[in-house]
């Protein structure tokens, strides 16, 4: 059967696949505009938050009530929420990185002075690539935008390198202070 503005509900609640296809057909640009508004345009978030707004809506059809809101007014909500969760979720983890001078702080608040190793000590750890990253984003303080220019690269990637780069060198601190 084919999936029509008027049948969508219908078919989504019948489990049929060419309905997911549809809304992203006819609603993707609204959900994207949504979508990427809070998510300040990041592609991988916005990938990852579209497929929960459309796993929400194949979930929760049973909801959806046209005495209340037509369907895209209902998609769109799902959507922002979604969105606003991620949001939150980004802040979160925003919050609980390790920024170098944190890192230099523990280094001082070990028990033996020869367990302290210095921020240099510890970038030296990373790949060129990383390092660079590193001190141009945390000591120079340059953007993230700025640094993905300049490697010619996706601002994505420069989070992920700095995602990974704090967790290899948390990991050293841990071992640090473990020994």
């Amino acid at each position: 059967m084919e999936v029509t503005e008027n049948n969508v509900v219908q078919q989504i609640q019948n489990r049929n696949e060419k309905a997911i296809s549809f809304i992203i057909y006819e609603y993707g640009g609204l959900l994207a505009a949504i979508i990427k508004r809070h998510l300040n345009y990041q592609q991988q978030d916005y990938e990852e938050c579209l497929d929960d707004v459309l796993l929400s809506v194949l979930n929760h059809i049973h909801s959806f009530s046209s005495e209340k809101n037509s369907f895209k007014q209902w998609l769109a909500a799902i959507a922002k929420y979604k969105a606003i969760d991620y949001q939150r979720r980004q802040i979160v983890v925003h919050n609980q990185q390790f920024s170098v001078s944190e890192m230099d702080k523990l280094n001082l608040q070990a028990n033996q002075p020869s367990e302290t190793i210095c921020v240099d000590e510890l970038l030296e750890q990373l790949s060129v690539s990383e390092r660079e990253i590193f001190e141009k984003y945390y000591l120079e303080g340059i953007s993230s935008s700025e640094i993905a220019k300049k490697f010619n690269a996706k601002e994505s990637w420069v989070y992920n390198k700095l995602s990974r780069g704090r967790k290899k060198l948390k990991k050293m601190m841990v071992k640090n202070n473990e020994s």
